[in-house]
């Protein structure tokens, strides 16, 4: 449909048809069977339903064909209906969760995972995802860290912007790919103590220097939608920040696309206190520019009244529909109101999604230790024990259009790799402590000391048996995502207590953890050979991780996020500001920025991850010492291969502004190359310094570089490296 026809359209609307374009409801509306029932069954009224512009929580061709067929009957414009579900990490095949996708520090792989993600949502009838979350995340305690790519805004930036390309293509009409949007903007990665849905309080630097940057990066790639974040920002709920949605998203970001609220957060302005009822939530959400309504009802109660008595104008509502019915016109809905459905089997699971996966799986995860080359695992018998040692629940919460059967675990891919008299398996313990709280409730088992004492005799009795064990421990996957903030960041007592009895037969100790977020692990770390992270890593998930421990796949993962020796280190980032008295390099001194207990930094830090190979950084250097604004600097050296196996490493570029308007961080993330070589193979990797790369939020209050001295590392961690320095001249 060309513009004067969507334009035409919109005119003939009724100021009630209008209205509805901005309300989004259920899909338990739809379909009893609908994931998302926030809202019960039946409380929305009869012309909403008919008249509501889109829905979420629902997916499958048959059953979506069905909904709009009746959907475009029965409305006076036959406007077709629009579909989104939280698509967050697959659909069918589901791949890491995004915390582990950022471990792979490769865009590329991110964007390939973001295509097929789209290609199987949209075979099954979905229009939109609500993907990629670009908050960061500094502070384990927050559940949803677990969708992030973590703590540093270059990282976040490059793979929010490769899910954004991955998701919506070059087309949008093209019925492979699906609207992205992204979330939760803004700043809601920075809830006060971790506690989900909590405010946040950050200045306007810390808050442009840092927390804006992957949405602003993201934005620029043209995503279809913005969703609006639960949080206040600096005492104003994000959904009514017409500073946040207007000033800065709309004007200075230039985003042109649909403004969506999160699930009720338009009615939950009332809760704030910033609203006083749904009339007054509605006009205020209005004139912050949120276009869409997600599930309040404030909206579909109050919205046409204010705009028939002129507290809102029909031109505020007539640009808001319009980017309604334009986001639905670039997907080609008015065309093919059926886009993308396959009614003959809908998405499948194909190879070519399950070796993807895998892919993604081996390189996400992250060796941490590996004392007296434990792994990779050699011709012995091993016991697999823990409760994720067959566990098919491997993927997060927020992957629940994947099906468990399609899981691998890690006793299955065992199983494919060994004689059956060389390996044996056992749970140990269950999951979890007795009458623990997850975001789906709070677990209990009937006789859970008397099961748990029955799987410790069978642990040790394998474990007695094998020559190394390995233990697959780890938080559920109800303890992260949404609403599962922590203040305690250890794996299960009953899972600590099982590693320990364990360590007793005296045998070789392989720890795997499965975990959302970051974890204490200083105890797991004494009573293990080897540990490493597996995140939560979906449909592949077993084969993925005995690439790994077989060597068939050196491991190549890097921390997006630091792990910490303490939950009192929380909020913990690598790229901290100096302090004026600062803790000397030999340990803590009197009067010193530093705690008696712990140390300042994390356990291990971000960008940190060992490999089965070693590789040397040779001669690093800069092409000049001194640098104009409208010239460039080159940062190069020559990483070598010295070990006996092929492998990938991630080359970090870390820069730091000496001195300046305002105190700069210790070091930050400025690029990163991930290259691949061969036993005693060599590459010269270079990074390009411009005069952007420099700037920051001055005290002039402006996006600026400042002359002076800088510092350059080029490494494999954010704490190794060489300094090399320039000047900005």
């Amino acid at each position: 449909m060309d513009k004067k026809a969507l334009e035409a359209l919109l005119n003939d609307m009724s100021t009630e048809e209008k209205v509805m374009q901005l309300v989004q409801i259920p899909g338990s509306e739809y379909e009893a069977s609908a994931e998302i029932t926030g809202i019960e069954r039946g409380q929305v009224k009869d012309n909403v339903k008919k008249l509501a512009g889109s829905t979420l929580g629902i997916w499958g061709s048959k059953r979506l064909r069905k909904i709009q067929e009746q959907y475009i009957k029965e409305h006076p414009h036959h406007i077709p209906l629009m579909f989104m579900l939280d698509v967050i990490h697959g659909h069918k095949t589901v791949l890491p969760c995004p915390l582990g996708q950022g471990a792979t520090f490769d865009p590329d792989a991110v964007k390939k995972g973001a295509e097929m993600q789209a290609q199987e949502a949209s075979a099954d009838g979905v229009h939109a995802t609500f993907s990629p979350m670009a908050d960061l995340c500094r502070d384990a305690r927050w559940g949803r860290i677990m969708e992030s790519t973590g703590e540093d805004k270059i990282l976040n930036s490059r793979m929010a912007t490769a899910m954004v390309e991955g998701y919506q293509g070059d087309d949008l009409k093209d019925s492979d790919h699906i609207a992205a949007c992204v979330k939760h903007y803004a700043a809601y990665g920075a809830a006060e103590a971790g506690r989900d849905y909590n405010n946040t309080e950050l200045s306007e630097h810390t808050l442009r220097e840092h927390y804006l940057r992957a949405y602003s990066e993201a934005i620029k790639k043209d995503p279809s939608m913005v969703m609006t974040s639960f949080n206040s920002v600096n005492g104003i709920p994000a959904t009514g920040n017409k500073f946040l949605m207007k000033k800065i998203l709309r004007e200075e970001f230039g985003f042109k696309g649909v403004l969506i609220s999160d699930w009720g957060a338009v009615g939950e302005m009332i809760n704030h206190g910033f609203a006083e009822d749904q009339r007054d939530a509605a006009l205020k959400a209005m004139q912050a520019g949120v276009d869409i309504d997600m599930c309040s009802g404030c909206y579909s109660s109050s919205l046409e009244d204010l705009v028939n008595t002129g507290a809102v104008s029909m031109q505020m509502l007539d640009e808001a529909v319009l980017r309604v019915l334009n986001m639905k016109n670039d997907l080609g809905l008015f065309e093919d109101p059926y886009r993308g459905i396959d009614m003959d089997a809908g998405p499948v699971i194909t190879d070519e999604s399950r070796n993807l996966a895998r892919e993604t799986v081996a390189a996400s995860l992250v060796l941490l230790e590996n004392k007296d080359k434990t792994l990779p695992l050699r011709k012995e018998k091993y016991a697999f024990i823990g409760p994720y040692a067959d566990n098919k629940k491997l993927q997060s919460s927020w992957a629940f259009s994947g099906d468990d059967k399609n899981t691998v675990t890690v006793w299955e891919a065992a199983k494919e790799v060994y004689e059956p008299e060389s390996i044996k398996v056992s749970a140990g313990c269950t999951m979890l402590d007795q009458d623990t709280m997850t975001a789906r409730g709070k677990r209990h088992v009937d006789n859970w000391e008397e099961e748990n004492s029955k799987l410790m005799a069978e642990a040790i009795k394998a474990a007695e048996w094998a020559d190394t064990v390995i233990m697959c421990l780890g938080e559920d996957f109800a303890q992260s995502g949404e609403a599962t903030s922590k203040v305690s960041i250890e794996i299960p007592n009953v899972q600590l207590n099982l590693l320990k009895e364990i360590k007793k037969a005296g045998k070789k100790i392989v720890t795997l953890i499965f975990t959302g977020r970051p974890l204490e692990l200083n105890e797991v770390r004494e009573l293990s050979d080897a540990l490493m992270i597996c995140w939560l890593p979906g449909t592949e998930g077993g084969h993925g991780i005995m690439d790994i421990l077989t060597g068939k796949v050196s491991p190549s993962g890097r921390l997006p996020v630091s792990f910490p020796y303490t939950v009192g280190q929380e909020p913990l980032h690598y790229d901290m500001y100096p302090t004026g008295r600062p803790r000397p390099e030999n340990g803590p001194s009197a009067f010193t920025s530093s705690y008696l207990d712990c140390e300042n930094g994390a356990l291990y830090p971000f960008g940190y991850g060992l490999s089965y190979t070693s590789f040397e950084f040779i001669n690093p250097k800069l092409s000049a010492q001194k640098m104009s604004d409208t010239e460039t600097i080159t940062a190069s050296v020559i990483v070598r291969n010295i070990g006996d196996m092929k492998g990938s490493v991630t080359v970090q570029l870390y820069i730091r502004d000496v001195t300046s308007s305002r105190v700069r961080p210790i070091r930050e993330l400025a690029d990163f190359k991930k290259i691949s070589l061969d036993p005693g193979a060599e590459e010269e990797v270079s990074f390009v310094i411009n005069e952007e790369m420099l700037r920051f939020w001055t005290a002039e209050e402006k996006w600026e570089s400042e002359a002076g001295k800088f510092l350059v590392w080029i490494c494999n961690s954010s704490r190794d490296g060489q300094a090399l320095e320039f000047r900005l001249i």
